[in-house]
């Protein structure tokens, strides 16, 4: 009861030419109906079973005749039957007779040489509703990604010969204009040229609550526009988007295999000739030692012997399983590249971190101002800015951020003093702004309290006397303290900080999260040395989470990668495993617990199916158990184990 869970399916015509994740066997999948017609087989089926039972129970002279028997069961047969006989066929064609169906034709072909015929029947229709109750759960596992796939834009309307005309995404080029009216998707990456706009970005962050863009912030293709006529310049050709890569991501993330996935297949195809040759000697074997031989009685318990062991329960729900958690974690804003790594996550038990742009926002702000000359506050960052002005740097931008009141002043003369800051007249006063360097070059007094700080310092001299300073830091996302909490309730024994920002910065984060232990100043190849020395202390497993191209060989060498999709470069996104798309590192708890839920109810399957299986098979080889708890070893458990793999699509992570 095998199915092929191919993405490419979704949407053929977008991603023709992808892998096939074929597994080399044929499958019954039900055409593309509508849902009464891909039930009638089986309702009817149903219906001639049940009434063909009566009928012989309470010995009513329609099927007192032999033959009139056969007939009535085979009809009920056909239906359901001569699909599973077709794919059996065809397997033996293409060279695999040791196939599911093959096991399900023989099995129920031979009740009905042995007069079994409600049993025959019964044994295929359950088999035909397991079938369809896998459909439907492999259709509920698809969901997600077809709501991915529905946010892919369709239409630009690009700005070309003076007005805006409609094309297709995939013939914008960078740097084009491009108008989003209410209520359509932004058809690919850009900057926001409007002064702001409020979407909607769950098909890209798994969030479903608004977000505020304003002027020159970075929007998204995919996110819905939920308030006024916007305009963005594109950034990213439609190939390069964060909505096609997201999509291209899920697209491939079934083709790569868990360990467990991998042994079941193999298993599968070992285990089915194994029981059918055992079935061959169930029935011939006893011939030579049982004083009452009867053929038919021991091809009976053959047959059982068949039905209870075809591993479909295994192959279902194991696949299944890791499908419906790679959706749970998609719809919660987190995309792991394949089901190997929902199994690599439940092994990590150490996190090590990037600081700026993953526990932090990335983006320089002022976190203090202080005035010790003669001009007011808004007087002294006037000066301030009227010099930074000047400069690109990152500081430079993130001071000219501060709103002060007045005339804006302007700076003449202004030249760098390399390594230490500018110097410039403002207002005709002479000014520096720059380190504690710059100051003392210049022979000015700078107050010992500066020597404490542990931030970026920007210190302003003004005519020649000390005018005060600004302090810079990166400020902690919001979830930050949320994160390492959670990732210590999910049982991680070690928490670590690896920054290339100063060492006296990281160790004020590492302290103000409570980190185990932190490292700064580090450059690509000291994290890349430090996440190696701790792969090999015994039984670590390590899972490196970080955002920049100089996280990126970090990211490859750890067991585990993780990078952030938002803010995160595109190397660090091509490189990691798993993807957080919202940027909170919370997530990385919540991906940790998926992953759990996700293994443990794949081995609980696996428990479920072997044990049942093992049960009712003794009993069946002993002649205590009928076809129909064979029934029940078999499509039951299938079933029983369909309908665990689709917790997982109801649970809720916190």
């Amino acid at each position: 009861m095998k199915k092929k869970v191919n993405l490419r399916d979704l949407d053929p015509k977008q991603h023709q030419g992808k892998h096939s994740h074929d597994d080399g066997h044929s499958h019954v999948n039900p055409p593309k109906k509508s849902n009464l017609n891909t039930y009638l087989p089986a309702i009817f089926s149903f219906v001639m079973l049940i009434a063909g039972i009566a009928i012989d129970y309470f010995d009513a002279i329609p099927l007192s005749n032999e033959w009139v028997r056969i007939v009535w069961y085979s009809m009920a047969y056909i239906p359901v039957g001569f699909p599973v006989i077709r794919e059996g066929w065809n397997s033996i064609r293409n060279g695999d007779f040791f196939t599911e169906f093959f096991l399900m034709s023989i099995a129920t072909l031979g009740a009905f040489a042995i007069g079994e015929y409600p049993e025959g029947v019964a044994v295929m229709l359950f088999y035909a509703v397991g079938e369809l109750f896998q459909s439907a759960a492999v259709n509920r596992a698809k969901g997600n990604i077809k709501a991915l796939l529905d946010a892919r834009p369709d239409v630009a309307l690009v700005y070309r010969n003076g007005d805006f005309v409609s094309v297709n995404p995939e013939t914008v080029e960078i740097g084009e204009k491009i108008q989003v009216r209410v209520g359509e998707k932004i058809p690919l990456d850009g900057i926001l040229l409007s002064e702001k706009a409020s979407l909607n970005r769950a098909a890209i962050t798994g969030e479903s609550k608004p977000d505020t863009i304003i002027t020159d912030e970075k929007v998204f293709a995919g996110s819905i526009n939920l308030i006024g006529v916007i305009e963005v310049e594109t950034t990213k050709e439609f190939k390069d988007s964060s909505i096609a890569r997201i999509l291209d991501m899920v697209q491939n993330a079934t083709a790569r295999k868990s360990k467990t996935e991998l042994f079941i297949r193999k298993f599968a195809r070992i285990y089915t000739p194994i029981v059918v040759f055992l079935a061959i000697g169930l029935t011939f074997l006893p011939y030579f030692f049982v004083d009452d031989y009867v053929f038919r009685d021991w091809l009976y318990r053959a047959l059982i012997f068949l039905v209870i062991s075809c591993p479909c329960s295994l192959v279902i729900s194991i696949p299944l399983g890791y499908f419906g958690g790679l959706g749970a974690a998609s719809r919660n804003g987190i995309l792991f590249k394949g089901a190997s790594f929902l199994d690599a996550m439940t092994k990590v038990n150490t996190v090590v971190m990037d600081k700026t742009g993953t526990v932090t926002k990335g983006v320089f702000k002022i976190k203090e101002v202080v005035n010790t000359s003669v001009f007011t506050e808004a007087e002294f960052m006037q000066y301030l800015m009227a010099m930074e002005e000047q400069s690109t740097h990152p500081i430079a931008k993130a001071i000219l951020e501060y709103k002060a009141d007045g005339a804006d002043f302007e700076a003449t003369e202004v030249s760098e003093v390399a390594g230490k800051g500018l110097r410039g007249t403002v207002n005709g006063s002479q000014v520096l702004v720059g380190n504690k360097a710059l100051m003392t070059s210049n022979g000015i007094g700078v107050s010992s309290e500066t020597d404490a700080i542990v931030e970026s310092i920007v210190m302003v001299a003004i005519d020649g006397r000390f005018a005060g300073y600004v302090t810079i830091a990166d400020k902690l996302k919001e979830d930050a303290h949320q994160a390492i909490e959670h990732i210590r309730e999910a049982g991680i024994s070690t928490i670590i900080m690896l920054s290339g920002d100063k060492d006296s910065i990281t160790q004020q984060v590492s302290k103000e999260l409570d980190i185990d232990w932190a490292k700064g100043a580090l450059l690509p190849e000291d994290k890349l040395n430090e996440v190696e020395e701790l792969k090999k202390q015994p039984d670590t497993t390590v899972a490196f989470m970080g955002d920049g191209i100089n996280d990126a060989p970090v990211l490859a060498a750890s067991d585990v990668g993780i990078a952030m999709g938002g803010l995160g470069s595109d190397v660090a996104i091509e490189t990691a495993d798993v993807i957080i798309q919202t940027d909170q590192p919370s997530k990385i708890a919540r991906a940790i617990k998926i992953g759990r839920s996700t293994r443990r109810i794949v081995w609980q399957n696996i428990g479920l199916a072997f044990g049942v299986k093992a049960i009712v098979l003794i009993l069946g080889a002993g002649g205590l158990a009928t076809m129909w708890e064979a029934v029940f070893a078999d499509v039951g458990v299938a079933l029983l184990a369909i309908f665990n793999a689709v917790r997982l699509q109801r649970m809720k992570w916190t």
